[in-house]
């Protein structure tokens, strides 16, 4: 089962999708946080053009489990595009939030130590190594959502391994 993942915020949304098997998930892009149709429209987008079975919103709530602000502004971007799918060709797709509490702040912290190490490198002795630039918050959306969508992976995989038990 193919899935999205969604780390929405204010100024951009993260986007991750998973291998066809449903096993691994991948930062994808990053879509501009402006006009909420347009926005769920590209997102309605992506999901028919990697036939996704299901899609993940990022749910931040407070430390303590409960709704705040933000949480309340991805409900409702929940809500309507749940809507908007059901009028379109993805009536078929599973829509849920997963807690997101910290995932941006593991994805901050997997990009900066990847860029401190300075070992990723790319070319050949001859060529001139290319540094992988990890930085920027659009990399940092797109690798939280991956966070997001793999922790959703991740507990579903551990379901139907208690239940085969």
């Amino acid at each position: 089962m193919r899935s999205l993942g969604l780390d929405v915020g204010d100024k951009r949304i993260g986007v991750a999708v998973s291998d066809p098997e449903g096993t691994i998930a991948f930062s994808l892009t990053t879509i501009a946080n402006g006009d909420e149709d347009i926005v769920i429209e590209d997102v309605i987008k992506l999901a028919e053009q990697y036939e996704v079975e299901c899609i993940v919103i990022g749910l931040p709530l407070c430390l303590n489990g409960t709704l705040g602000q933000q949480a309340k502004k991805v409900l409702a971007f929940a809500d309507k595009l749940s809507l908007r799918a059901k009028q379109s060709n993805l009536d078929h797709v599973d829509i849920q939030t997963w807690d997101e509490r910290l995932s941006t702040v593991a994805a901050n912290r997997l990009m900066i130590d990847a860029a401190g190490r300075n070992k990723l490198r790319c070319g050949s002795k001859k060529q001139k190594a290319t540094k992988i630039n990890f930085s920027g918050k659009t990399g940092t959306d797109a690798m939280a959502a991956a966070f997001i969508l793999q922790g959703f992976l991740d507990s579903i995989k551990e379901k139907k391994q208690c239940q085969s038990l």
